[in-house]
């Protein structure tokens, strides 16, 4: 059930890049407005991160995942009323209010279904369903959009999602908080704000994650945002071409790429401390070359191969984003710690990422800006190397102390 919302999540985001070659004609837009667009979305989902965090560890997460899913379906609908570019970047910005509330919520419940020998594989099948959701909303938003105009396509997502919400609501349950991990669920407790920042800054292996993800979520949002342009513009493929090939190699590559992530990782995980971290280390050092190779290369074959092996490795990252992360944070927390890794790597990477492949495509060319992302990738590989060689075995014991003292 989580799937089939988290699908949604990542198609409604998805479908305004592939409409942005009909948005920058009827709204004549710059390279930089069209990146304002994707970074609308990304500063607010960053901003309210944090707080949706704070509220997922203090509510039922089952209320925070279909209240979340209605309000950002609403506003995906209205996105077709939009008449200028201030109206559609308004409506913009408001879907990442609703679909912050998404990935604290469902990761946490899940981490309450699967402890630490099986929640990468668990996070790993969950994530599957954002490389199908992106494809998807690439594919389909453009097709709709050809035949019918680009409104019609967050009319028609946006209508799905509203309906999935009213069905899920009567099946989807929730654990209680903690239930994976040992006695945890017997005495977990709401932590306060002023003592999960004393756990932050004690846990050093936990804000390298964050920066880490800082940087692989920028390299993503240059995929999602503006790959599809690239395409249509070097390669003169259709709106529906270019969505569909933008996100499929990419997306299938990545759904292969996570279980295996997941797998591998569960699988290191019970030799060393660092098992998680090391197969996110393999996937953003593995995908740096492949980014350099689909925004330099003239060749349709080149272009599918390098995608094909970005998502791979892109795939053995995602996995573990969030399952490192709660290796060393307790199970009361989970929540507000998620919240604040989706506000560093949105604000940091998501929010910043469009508007500066904008910027740099408007002095030399888009193939050339794309190229240049892989060095953010080779920065998130160093910091993960950091964290294992200095920090993951201090923190994940401390954690798991803490946890049996309890």
């Amino acid at each position: 059930m989580l799937w089939w919302i988290a699908f949604f999540n990542y198609a409604d985001r998805q479908a305004i890049f592939s409409v942005f070659p009909l948005l920058e004609k009827e709204f004549h837009l710059s390279a930089l407005q069209l990146g304002l667009l994707g970074s609308s979305f990304a500063w607010v989902y960053g901003l309210g991160a944090p707080f949706a965090g704070i509220v997922v560890d203090r509510v039922r997460r089952k209320a925070a995942i279909l209240g979340g899913l209605q309000a950002w379906s609403l506003i995906c609908m209205a996105t077709a009323l939009a008449r200028s570019f201030p109206m559609l970047l308004f409506f913009r910005a408001a879907e990442g209010i609703g679909e912050t509330f998404y990935f604290p919520a469902s990761l946490s419940l899940i981490s309450d279904y699967h402890a630490r020998t099986t929640r990468s594989r668990a996070l790993g099948f969950h994530q599957t369903s954002v490389y199908i959701g992106t494809i998807a909303g690439g594919f389909f938003a453009g097709l709709i959009a050809q035949s019918y105009g680009w409104r019609w396509s967050f009319v028609v997502f946006g209508g799905s999602g509203i309906l999935l919400g009213l069905v899920l609501g009567r099946f989807l349950r929730e654990p209680s908080r903690g239930a994976a991990d040992f006695s945890a669920a017997a005495h977990a407790r709401r932590i306060p704000i002023p003592e999960f920042v004393q756990i932050l800054a004690r846990t050093p292996t936990a804000w390298l994650l964050m920066l880490a993800f800082l940087c692989s979520n920028f390299v993503a949002v240059v995929l999602l945002s503006w790959m599809p342009k690239f395409l249509y513009d070097r390669f003169h493929l259709s709106l529906a071409a270019a969505g569909f090939t933008a996100t499929v190699f990419v997306q299938l590559a990545s759904m292969a790429g996570s279980p295996l992530g997941g797998w591998l990782a569960d699988l290191l995980r019970r030799r060393t401390p660092s098992g998680r971290l090391i197969v996110q280390a393999i996937g953003v050092f593995g995908g740096a070359p492949f980014v350099v190779l689909c925004g330099l290369t003239a060749s349709t074959a080149w272009l599918a191969f390098a995608l094909i092996a970005w998502g791979l490795f892109k795939g053995l990252y995602d996995a573990n984003i969030f399952a490192s992360l709660f290796d060393v944070i307790r199970p009361e927390a989970r929540g507000t710690a998620a919240g604040c890794m989706n506000m560093v790597g949105w604000l940091g990477g998501g929010g910043t990422a469009p508007i500066v492949i904008g910027y740099i495509a408007q002095r030399t060319n888009l193939g050339l800006a794309i190229a240049m992302a892989a060095a953010v990738y080779v920065v998130a590989g160093l910091l993960l190397i950091t964290a294992i060689l200095g920090h993951i075995r201090r923190d994940s014991q401390k954690m798991q102390a803490e946890l049996e003292a309890r």
